[in-house]
């Protein structure tokens, strides 16, 4: 994935992206908020906008680029609020790491949020596939009594390479089922043959 990726420009966004900022209201909370691509276009919508990132790297760069209220934060240490959305873009859900860490998140985040607030985040739903290796891969989560979008990632960048850290891929229907559980109800907003969509889940 190019650097560049992180420094587009709205007209370059996906349609996920358009709809999720077109769907954001009252006070945002960014959360994994990254380079802030997405809380600058809030903040240029007039809309309240506080961005947060575990990334101190990424904190300053936000700062340098324009985002007003911006703090180093994991989302389930942070304790401001409430908000009325909450976003969460570039599979940033992912890194709950599990389906037993997505229930935590579940049960966190209603602390977070108004009454009637909302969140807003994009997954990838991994059986939308007929590539061979990650069949492979997803039958091996089967086999091990995992869920198939539990995978682990590593990321590398001219040499460096980070901690090895888990991720989760979670499809619509077992994001539903898990949603519904913690007392939310998701919506599909954009739904792509690629795999990739885009839910609301309300209060």
């Amino acid at each position: 994935m190019p650097v560049s990726h992180f420094f587009r420009e709205p007209a370059a966004f996906t349609t996920v992206e358009k709809t999720a900022l077109q769907h954001c209201r009252g006070r945002v909370l960014d959360a994994g908020a990254g380079t802030g691509l997405h809380s600058l276009v809030l903040q240029q919508q007039g809309l309240d906008v506080t961005a947060i990132d575990i990334s101190a790297q990424a904190v300053q760069i936000m700062g340098r680029r324009g985002v007003k209220d911006v703090h180093c934060a994991d989302l389930f240490s942070y304790r401001a609020g409430p908000f009325d959305t909450l976003l969460m873009m570039g599979h940033g859900i992912g890194a709950v790491e599990t389906v037993a860490g997505l229930d935590r998140f579940l049960a966190h985040v209603h602390g977070l949020l108004a009454p009637g607030g909302q969140v807003l985040l994009d997954s990838l739903d991994v059986r939308a596939t007929s590539e061979p290796g990650n069949l492979a891969y997803q039958e091996a989560n089967r086999q091990a009594g995992r869920y198939i979008g539990e995978i682990r990632i590593q990321l590398g960048y001219q040499g460096e390479q980070g901690p090895l850290c888990g991720w989760l891929h979670v499809d619509p229907e077992t994001l539903t089922e898990h949603a519904e559980k913690a007392g939310w109800q998701c919506e599909v907003l954009v739904q792509e043959e690629t795999g990739n969509y885009l839910a609301r889940l309300t209060k």
